[in-house]
Order: structure tokens, then C-alpha cells, then sequence
């Protein structure tokens, strides 16, 4: 596995871990970093033998979002951080999204603005109690572009993100659980144990089947154009597997 300078990747039988790894700046997002982190999205896409991914930073952080000062001088332009951060962290988004296997955002601690987006973009959002998260862009000046006006009112409704995103506030893991943002919560201290137990749920089903619903869940279709297309679209199995499932039922 080569070596990363910003992130770390952990891969544990099936599992693979994904970790911002700046955790004196709180792992806030650089160009380098975006580059670190869609070439391990990369590889855990294409390797058969990881069925889970999680996402998650080391330290205090998830990620406390894009590191303004790697832009350094840059005149920002119509709001928009630029090309050197758009064009990977889009291609990111687009990589975890699509990925034939479940992805978890572990939002082990604070998370703000293109980390939210970038966490929006996994499957399951499993958030530490203590967590801090909000979409800041309209606090700095700035509008989303990797995917928060999109994902964010899929996850809460149209009605709580526009109030997200307008406030700028800060909510904790449990309102997130509550308003639909996140799947689960945990208190830090059994923050591990509970992202363990996650993964246990998941790897204990079909693979083929989260392919499967990855690709049909991600499309956001009008009823009956969604009820034909989930009825119509044929996706590769191992009837195999699935017949020694169903053994005990026969």
C-alpha cells in the first residue's frame, strides 16, 4: 500500500478505512489531500475483497472542512473555491456514491461544510453525541459545490436544510440523528464499539445486493419511473450465495 501524507488507508479484511489524517489542523481539507483521498476511493472501489468502507478522521475531527489557508492568496471567484478543489473533491463524492459497496461516514467529531458534503455522500452516517456539524458557507461568503444543495435536502428535507444552511448553525450528533441527517448515534467513549457493530449488521448481507441498491437508491425518480426502473434493471448475482441463504428456508 503506498504511502499518503494527509490520509491514512486501512484495509482489514473486508473492511477498508479511510481516514483524514491532519489532526493538528483538524483535518481541514487541502488539494493534496482531495488527491489522497479519491486515489484510496480508487482502489477500495475496485478491490473485491473490501465489501465496507468507512470514512472518518483521526483525532477530535471528521474534518472542519476546506483549509482556507491552502488557498492562500487565490482571489476566490462567484463564491466558488475553484477548480483545484471542485474538480477532486466532485470526482470523491462522485466515486463514494457510486461504489458497489456500502460506504459509512464515522463523524467521530466535528464536521463542517465540504466535510458534510463529502459525509453526505457515503451511505450511512454514523455520528459521535459530541459531534459539531454544520454547513458554514454562507457564514464565509462561499456557496456549495460539491453536492449540499442536492444531498443535504434528500437526507432532512427541503424545509430543515434551507434552515441549515442559511443559520449556519451548529447542531450535535443526537439532532442529527433526529432530523434524519444521520443514521445512529454513540457517545465517544463507545464510538468504536458502535461503528464495529454497524459493520457486523453489514457484512453479515449480500454484497450483490448492496450493489444492487447502491445503484437503485441513488437515483431519485418519480414513483412510477422509480417502480419501473427498480422492476426493470437486472444486476449480477452469485445465486450461489444467495441459495445457501435461503438453505434453511427450503
Amino acid at each position: 500500500m503506498a504511502d499518503f501524507s494527509e490520509i491514512e488507508l486501512d484495509i482489514d479484511g473486508p473492511v477498508a478505512t479511510i481516514a483524514f489524517d491532519r489532526p493538528d489542523a483538524l483535518n481541514a481539507i487541502t488539494p493534496t489531500m482531495l488527491g489522497e483521498l479519491n486515489d484510496a476511493a480508487d482502489r477500495v472501489a475496485t478491490d473485491v475483497a473490501v465489501r465496507a468502507v468507512v470514512v472518518t478522521g483521526r483525532g477530535r475531527a471528521f474534518s472542519a472542512g476546506v483549509d482556507l489557508k491552502a488557498l492562500g492568496e487565490r482571489q476566490l471567484s462567484n463564491g466558488k473555491v475553484g477548480d483545484i478543489l471542485d474538480v477532486p473533491a466532485r470526482a470523491l463524492t462522485a466515486t463514494l456514491s457510486s461504489m458497489p459497496k456500502p460506504v459509512v461516514a464515522a463523524v467521530n467529531g466535528f464536521c463542517f461544510t465540504g466535510a458534510l458534503e463529502i459525509a453526505l455522500a457515503c451511505d450511512i452516517m454514523l455520528v459521535a453525541d459530541e459531534a459539531k456539524i454544520a454547513d458554514t458557507h454562507a457564514k464565509f461568503g462561499i456557496r456549495p459545490t460539491w453536492g449540499m444543495t442536492q444531498r443535504l435536502p434528500d437526507a432532512v428535507g427541503i424545509t430543515r436544510a434551507r434552515e441549515l444552511s442559511y443559520t449556519a448553525r451548529t447542531i450535535g450528533g443526537r439532532e442529527a440523528v433526529e432530523i434524519g441527517l444521520a443514521a445512529r448515534s454513540a457517545p465517544r467513549d463507545t464510538f468504536a464499539d458502535a461503528l464495529a457493530t454497524l459493520l457486523d449488521e453489514l457484512l453479515a448481507n449480500s454484497s450483490d445486493a448492496f450493489g444492487a441498491y447502491k445503484d437503485l437508491y441513488r437515483e431519485r425518480l418519480p414513483l412510477d419511473a422509480g417502480l419501473t426502473r427498480e422492476y426493470g434493471t437486472d444486476y449480477p448475482f452469485d445465486d450461489s450465495d444467495t441459495a445457501a441463504r435461503l438453505a434453511d428456508f427450503r
